[in-house]
Parts: structure tokens; C-alpha cells; sequence
């Protein structure tokens, strides 16, 4: 017969307080973020206080630095011009009109600028109008465009069709790359008459090189076709691309490293973050006699020192993350991308004294900016690639990248065209040993095209 009797058991475990989880929080979040979550805290928390904003320049500390001030054309808000600048003032005229906000123009609203400038009817127009609002931002179909029409306008929309193509950019409203490079051609007054068909019916034994079966095929030369092929190189094969209107993602680095006499100086972009404080009327109402008061108080006193010491733990990982790397990567940081060295999380973590896990935490969505550029702090990290020289000398996944796009950047001064298989050889002689298909994979990466599209 069995009997449950009462034991005593030992164990550790971790509880993930809310104070615990809203440091962690803290820790992954980027500049921009951080100032919208400090903002929230403020208003939610009545103890925490704004001691200091951003801090501003004044006009006499940037008359100090010798930097010029534009009263006007330098803010989001033209403004007026004053009238000794204006009155008269050619060039004040123009330095107003090029301050004012522009918004760049979309590939429809391009194309239907030029559509209401042709002799058609409203019934074409907006036909024609129905087709362009069909493209994608490559001046493709989104859909089908007999499903924009009844079957009684498929003629005219045909004749729309033909339009819209010969607009500016020549060789949207098609279907995919190959057609537009297709009506490109035809459009060409120098092309020749088998240009189209050599792109829509031979485009792949092109790129493969199979000159001969294609002037078999076409019943002209050789020297044709690549004649043909210099041609094609002069096309577009996503003519919309020019005119899209994607939103620029600007970015606020987190950390400046600087170099002043052959020193490095790492400095933590602390202007952007507001400085906060406790205010004083509820630390004094947390010590009060009342024992109500000062539960309430005593909370938000907490919370809001919880609060500040989070983004002052935050802060300190950051700039100690930082140093490490730049002890790590110094090479890169003197003679650039080609000398990033291969470096993981462990050996970041081993070197600040945190775990894994935080470094990750804080490098993702955190910026560096250097005489180089500005650059995620996860871009340090890479992947070793095993060299093959005498040393035994080992690189980073990202300068053979780099490597790959100094020996492409050294072939346009040449007359041949560099291919994969070649590159590794190349690689192979400075003692980088990788296969073929693993520079093509790079060159990719690094939005290079093959050689036969170079």
C-alpha cells in the first residue's frame, strides 16, 4: 500500500519578472524605438520625469564651428523668405523653390501625365488609365488585363496596349522581362528584323553561349548574333524601376567611432536619448506617513528607477559590445570591408561577460557609424572561410566578398569578362579556396550579374 508523505525539495529556477522582462525588452530595441518607448513610459509613469530633451545647437555655437545656418531651406517647412533675399533675388528665388518638399513620381502617375497628352477619347483613356494602374513598380501586369474589360473592348484594349508601350519608359504593360525586352527591340529604328525572336526564343542558348545554333536557327551569322547581343545589352529589362517611389528607411546610429592621430575614440550617441530623473514630490510622497500614499507612490518611484537603470544597463552593454568588436575587427576599421576577420557571438560574450543570447540582443537593429559607413553592429559577425596557404590563414565570409568585388571591379577595366569558374582560380592564388558555385552565390549576394549579362 502506498503512502504520500509530505518532502522538502531543493531546486533552482528562473522567474521572468515584469522588471526582468522589460530590461530585456530595453536591450533589443534600436535608437528610434527606444525614444518611442521612453515617451510612453512618461506618460504612463507620473514619477518619471523629462530632466533633459535632446539637446539643441544655438545659432552662436554653430556660427562657433563654422557652420552656415539657412534660416529656411534647411527645415521641413520652407517658411518665408525674408525680403531682402527675395525681392530681386534670382537666386534666393530659386534656393526658396528647391527647399520646398517634393515627393518623387510614381511610374503611373508618369505615364498618365503622358496618356492625357494623346488624341484619344474618354472611353480610350480610361482603358488606357485601367492598364497602367495594372503595373506593378517593373511596369508589369498585376493581373490579367482582359479581366479589366469586357470582351466587346478586348480591340481597343489592344490598341491601349500598344500605347502604353511606346511611352515613356518604352516597354511596360507586358508580362514579365522577356516580353518587355522584346517590345524594346522592336521599337528600336536601328534593330533587325529577328532581334524580337531572338529574345523571346532564344534568350537562355544566348546565355549559354550557343552562337551558332542561334544563327542556325535565325538563318544569320554569327558575328549577327552577337551583334544582337550588344543590342540587348542596351535595353532595359525592368523599365519601371526608375520611377519607383519606395520610402527610404533612415537609420540612427547608436554608436560613433571616430579616429583623431591614429587613435580610435568609440562614443555612445547618447544626444539622442532624453535624459530622465525621478521627480522629487514622489520620492517624497514614497517616505510620507500614509500608508496609502506611499504604497502608491513608493510604485512608480520603483517602476520609474527600474526604468532608468534599464536604459542605463542598456547603454553600457551597447558601448562595451562595441569596444570588443572594435578590438576585434581593428583591421578592418583601418584599411576597410576587405580585412573583416571572422568573429561569432561566443567570442563577443566571452570578452564583455554576458551571454550569447545579450549580444545578439544588442547588436540586431543597432548601428555603428565609421569613416566606412554606417553599418549594423551584426555585420562584424561572420563566417570563417578555411585558407589554403602556408600560414593556414583564415577569412571572413564577408571580406571574400569584398575580394570578389575588388577582382569584378578591376574587370571593367579589362576587355573580358571574368567568369565564376575564373574568380575561384583567381581566389585559389591568394590562398582562398572556394568552388564555383560558391562565388556565384556571392556574386549574387553582392547584386553582381553573371558575365554573359555584364
Amino acid at each position: 500500500m502506498q503512502y504520500q508523505r509530505p518532502a522538502l525539495v531543493q531546486r533552482q529556477e528562473l522567474r521572468m519578472t515584469p522588471q526582468l522582462l522589460q530590461s530585456i525588452q530595453i536591450m533589443t530595441l534600436p535608437l528610434q524605438d527606444l525614444r518611442i518607448r521612453i515617451q510612453e513610459e512618461l506618460e504612463a509613469n507620473p514619477a518619471l520625469e523629462l530632466v533633459r530633451e535632446t539637446p539643441t545647437v544655438s545659432l552662436n555655437e554653430r556660427q562657433e564651428r563654422g557652420e552656415e545656418y539657412e534660416y529656411f531651406e534647411n527645415s521641413s517647412d520652407p517658411g518665408f523668405p525674408n525680403e531682402s533675399r527675395f525681392d530681386g533675388d534670382e537666386n534666393g528665388k530659386r534656393m526658396f523653390m528647391e527647399g520646398a518638399i517634393a515627393r518623387p513620381e510614381s511610374l503611373q502617375e508618369h505615364l498618365i501625365w503622358q496618356l492625357r497628352l494623346q488624341p484619344i477619347d474618354s472611353h480610350a483613356f480610361e482603358i488606357a488609365e485601367l492598364l497602367i494602374r495594372n503595373l506593378d513598380e517593373n511596369g508589369f501586369y498585376l493581373e490579367d488585363p482582359k479581366t479589366l474589360v469586357e470582351p466587346s473592348d478586348y480591340a481597343l484594349l489592344d490598341q491601349m496596349i500598344d500605347l502604353v508601350r511606346t511611352l515613356d519608359p518604352i516597354g511596360t504593360c507586358v508580362r514579365d522581362y522577356r516580353e518587355s525586352l522584346a517590345v524594346q527591340a522592336d521599337l528600336l529604328p536601328e534593330a533587325p528584323i529577328w532581334l524580337p525572336a531572338l529574345i523571346e526564343d532564344h534568350l537562355e542558348a544566348l546565355e549559354r553561349g550557343k552562337y551558332r545554333d542561334i544563327a542556325k536557327a535565325l538563318e544569320v551569322g554569327e558575328e549577327d548574333v552577337l551583334a544582337g547581343l550588344e543590342l540587348i545589352k542596351t535595353l532595359t529589362p525592368f523599365p519601371g524601376r526608375g520611377y519607383s517611389t519606395d520610402t527610404p528607411q533612415y537609420v540612427v546610429p547608436d554608436l560613433i567611432l571616430r579616429r583623431k592621430e591614429g587613435q580610435f575614440f568609440l562614443a555612445l550617441n547618447d544626444e539622442e536619448i532624453p535624459v530622465l530623473g525621478v521627480q522629487s514630490s514622489f520620492s517624497r510622497f514614497a517616505h510620507g506617513a500614509d500608508r496609502t500614499t506611499r504604497k502608491f507612490a513608493g510604485d512608480y518611484v520603483r517602476d520609474a528607477r527600474w526604468f532608468i537603470n534599464s536604459i542605463q544597463q542598456r547603454n553600457d552593454t551597447i558601448l562595451k559590445v562595441g569596444t570588443a568588436i572594435l578590438e576585434f575587427q581593428r583591421d578592418f576599421f583601418l584599411k576597410g570591408k576587405k580585412y573583416l576577420v571572422p568573429l561569432t557571438l561566443k567570442d563577443i560574450a566571452a570578452e564583455v561577460g554576458v551571454s550569447e543570447a545579450t549580444v545578439s540582443r544588442v547588436t540586431n537593429g543597432k548601428y555603428l557609424q565609421t569613416e566606412w559607413g554606417v553599418f549594423e553592429l551584426k555585420h562584424f559577425f561572420s563566417n570563417s572561410i578555411a585558407g589554403t596557404g602556408s600560414g593556414g590563414s583564415r577569412f571572413s565570409k564577408e571580406g571574400v566578398k569584398e575580394t570578389v568585388r575588388e577582382i569584378l571591379e578591376d574587370e571593367k577595366n579589362s576587355s573580358t569578362h571574368l567568369s565564376d569558374q575564373k574568380i575561384s582560380e583567381m581566389l585559389a592564388q591568394r590562398g582562398i579556396k572556394i568552388a564555383r558555385r560558391t562565388v556565384a552565390k556571392y556574386r549574387k549576394e553582392l547584386k553582381i550579374s553573371s558575365s554573359y549579362e555584364r
